[in-house]
């Protein structure tokens, strides 16, 4: 090698020849120095919150990376987000964050995939990754970009009052990222002003948005609040139809004043008409006022009296990955990692949620389940083949007929969701399922007082099954 490049330098100035020689021979020579090259995308990797995610890398040319070093780092080289070194994974320096939540795809390293999978997806994780491959003398990184996305919760829309000749109607939404668009609609699709718009950042670093508009008489009664995400591209839309009769029209202590004269005449004519009967007839009349009373009562008081207790377990093999069950399969707590368990077509993989071991098609069932104070919380029912793969609504369209508890405020889960009193937290529920007539009833188990029905006949005939929510440090439990 010596010699050729003294023979080159004795020629440069006269021979071009000599020089093309020359600059081939080093490139050669800096090809076999160049062993392979880090690839990862162009464009960057989106990810949705909760959910899991692959950030793809690789060699070029193709080769084995089994026995080189791969480290997936952010900003500083010593603190990583997943190491492999000598042939097995490094944890004892990785960052925090990223504890039990990464994992190096080793199917693919005979053939220079060094990907990485993180689960469970945080805001918190958007931003720059690099990713590094070393092996005895060379090394390579390159870096690719992770964008985060929330999806959040459908819009609740509630209706707060007159104002100013109209009705003020307010929608609201958690859980989104990054600050979602929000729009009214007419049923015509055009857009409509809205009154004001406050969004804030909780901790997590999700938003949470709030607008408000005013409906007038004979003008959009008819509406929708839509919540997009751009990044996404996705929207959860819902919508509500306000009647003419919310509206005021006429001073409401004229109104009311009527209602009393109507009522007041109608009894005074039926204690005329009454006291003109026999007082045969009289006591009839009584008795079957009575029945009619007695017969509401009862009616209302069914769960209480005629309800079959029964003793419901939980089936591990529907908990989501990161829903932990006791022994005794009565109680299910959330934690910040996903368990290495089989993907089964009966398991949910993506909602945080589980199914009872017990289905029932016919009589009268309730079940006691102990909420606790968690942050988020869903007790109730779902049929037999609700779906148990991505992502999924709670509402009774989707099969699942139950009440939920985010920080203290808790709905229905009609569609759109039926907001229930924000004094009402309870600390125990009973779940009262009646096959018969196809209903769902929700009871507080501290006082016996009714919390929610859902209308008769909502209940597919298909087997239906005990099925509960858990998330964010919560923790509930099924009583004996």
């Amino acid at each position: 090698m010596k010699f050729l490049l003294f023979c080159q330098r004795s020629r440069f100035s006269s021979s071009l020849p000599g020089f093309i020689i020359f600059f081939i021979t080093f490139y050669v020579h800096k090809l076999e120095s160049a062993q392979f090259t880090v690839i990862g995308p162009s464009d960057p990797v989106i990810a949705i919150v909760g959910q899991e995610t692959v950030l793809s890398c690789h060699l070029s040319p193709r080769m084995s990376a089994v026995n080189m070093e791969v480290r997936w780092f952010r900003s500083e080289f010593s603190s990583f987000v997943h190491w492999y070194h000598d042939g097995k994974d490094q944890y004892e320096m990785q960052m925090p964050e990223y504890r039990g939540r990464t994992e190096l795809l080793k199917a693919g390293l005979t053939d220079g995939n060094v990907a990485l999978r993180i689960f469970n997806i945080r805001q918190s994780d958007e931003g720059l990754y690099h990713c590094f491959v070393q092996d005895d003398t060379f090394d390579e990184v390159t870096v690719l970009e992770l964008q985060v996305a929330g999806l959040g919760s459908a819009p609740l829309i509630s209706v707060e009052g007159h104002q100013n000749g109209g009705i003020r109607v307010v929608c609201q939404s958690t859980d989104w990222y990054p600050e979602p668009e929000v729009l009214w609609r007419d049923l015509s699709g055009r857009y409509l002003l809205s009154l004001s718009e406050t969004t804030s950042q909780g901790d997590n670093g999700l938003f949470e948005t709030k607008t408000a508009i005013i409906v007038m008489e004979h003008s959009n009664q008819n509406l929708s609040c839509c919540i997009r995400n751009t990044i996404l591209n996705q929207d959860k839309e819902s919508a509500i139809s306000i009647a003419d009769s919310f509206f005021p029209r006429v001073n409401p202590w004229m109104v009311a004043l009527s209602v009393i004269l109507v009522v007041l005449f109608g009894f005074i004519s039926l204690t005329v008409y009454l006291f003109t009967r026999k007082g045969k007839r009289t006591g009839e009349i009584g008795k079957q006022h009575i029945e009619i009373e007695i017969g509401k009562l009862t009616a209302a008081l069914g769960w209480r009296r005629t309800r079959e207790k029964v003793n419901v377990t939980l089936d591990p093999d529907t908990a989501h990955p990161q829903l932990i069950l006791s022994e005794d399969r009565k109680s299910v707590r959330w934690r910040d990692a996903r368990q290495d368990l089989p993907d089964n077509p009966k398991r949910f993989d993506t909602e945080f949620c589980v199914l009872g071991c017990e289905g029932f098609t016919s009589g009268r069932h309730c079940w006691e389940v102990e909420v606790g104070d968690g942050e988020f919380w869903a007790v109730g029912v779902a049929r037999e083949s609700v779906k148990r793969k991505g992502g999924i609504s709670h509402n009774p369209e989707w099969g699942i007929w139950a009440v939920e508890c985010w920080w203290g405020r808790c709905w229905a889960l009609t569609s759109p969701p039926t907001p229930l009193p924000q004094s009402w937290v309870p600390s125990r529920i009973w779940v009262c399922l009646d096959c018969e007539r196809k209903q769902v009833t929700f009871l507080d188990a501290d006082n016996e007082s009714p919390i929610f029905t859902f209308p008769p006949a909502s209940v597919s005939g298909e087997r239906i099954f005990p099925w509960v929510g858990v998330g964010w440090s919560s923790q509930l439990r099924l009583c004996h």
